[in-house]
């Protein structure tokens, strides 16, 4: 079962439904169940306008070096953080997922998840550790649905993998970013953004369900592969330490290991990292740490 540790804190989960192949949002309003479980999120879409939605903010060049830049020395102080969960062996073992000859991380997230905007803050400083991102773009997630449903963690500062691509000698990373975060009256969800390859699509169909996860959680996002050896499903930490921050803000506390943005987000990516590590053959030394590959023995 993955991300047994986030399944006992207090969490919602945004699912992707399965039917027929397709995905589809079914727009679920978060009560009490936000305040049992913990780390992805039930599809309640955003209401953000469209003028305001997927280009919430540009984000500058200088904003993403210090995103992007942060000091291994960081890392390394904040440890294994404050995390809820983290990647999960998939158990029996899968076939080694490549592309190119590489290792392949794979996302599939949502612009409009709360929980999907948590945790590509730290998919991002985690992979900056291995290669370069090009054209990463600052959105919000979402504060209502189509139908008006109301989103936890309203309006979380965060990034949108959609336009950008990313280069390592190390490894691949292939996000997918289903639906925007802009709300579409018409089903009462979000307008789609990109879609599943079929083999994604298998990928979803068979491992973001029970035995995996629990039946509860099944189609859960945001879902991450690596490589066929690990699995994460939903936020790995509490997306409440970014909520009223602004992504200057937020990317300043990366760099204060003391700041429970830090705990939150680098802890979760020295976890990324440390699995990513398992991949590469723990290349390059500058992620691989003594740190984080301390960490590796935890996954």
């Amino acid at each position: 079962m993955t991300n047994s540790a986030a399944n006992r804190h207090p969490k919602a989960r945004t699912r992707l439904m399965l039917a027929g192949g397709a995905i589809i949002v079914v727009v679920v309003v978060v009560v009490v169940f936000v305040l049992l479980r913990g780390g992805g999120g039930k599809p309640s879409p955003a209401s953000v306008s469209a003028s305001a939605s997927r280009d919430a903010a540009a984000g500058t060049s200088s904003l993403v070096a210090q995103v992007t830049g942060v000091p291994a020395a960081t890392f390394d102080q904040v440890g294994a953080g404050k995390v809820n969960a983290h990647p999960d062996p998939i158990t029996p073992a899968a076939p080694a997922r490549t592309l190119g000859g590489k290792p392949e991380m794979v996302y599939i997230g949502a612009e409009f998840c709360p929980y999907c905007a948590a945790e590509r803050w730290a998919m991002i400083t985690a992979l900056s550790r291995f290669g370069t991102f090009t054209g990463l773009r600052t959105i919000k997630s979402a504060t209502a649905d189509g139908g008006g449903n109301i989103e936890p963690y309203p309006a979380t500062s965060t990034w949108t993998f959609a336009p950008a691509t990313y280069t390592s000698a190390y490894l691949a990373f292939t996000p997918v970013e289903i639906y925007t975060n802009i709300p579409d009256p018409a089903t009462g969800g979000y307008t789609q953004l990109q879609k599943l390859t079929a083999e994604q699509q298998a990928l979803i169909n068979k491992y973001d369900a029970p035995p995996y996860v629990p039946s509860a959680d099944q189609g859960a996002i945001p879902f991450v592969d690596y490589g066929g050896k690990y699995l994460s499903v939903g936020a790995s930490y509490d997306p409440g330490v970014l909520q009223g921050l602004t992504w200057a803000q937020i990317a300043a506390d990366l760099h204060d290991p003391s700041s429970p943005v830090a705990k939150g987000v680098l802890g979760t990516a020295n976890y990324m990292t440390a699995a990513l590590c398992e991949l590469t053959g723990n290349q390059p030394g500058t992620a691989c740490t003594p740190t984080v590959r301390s960490l590796q023995s935890h996954l």
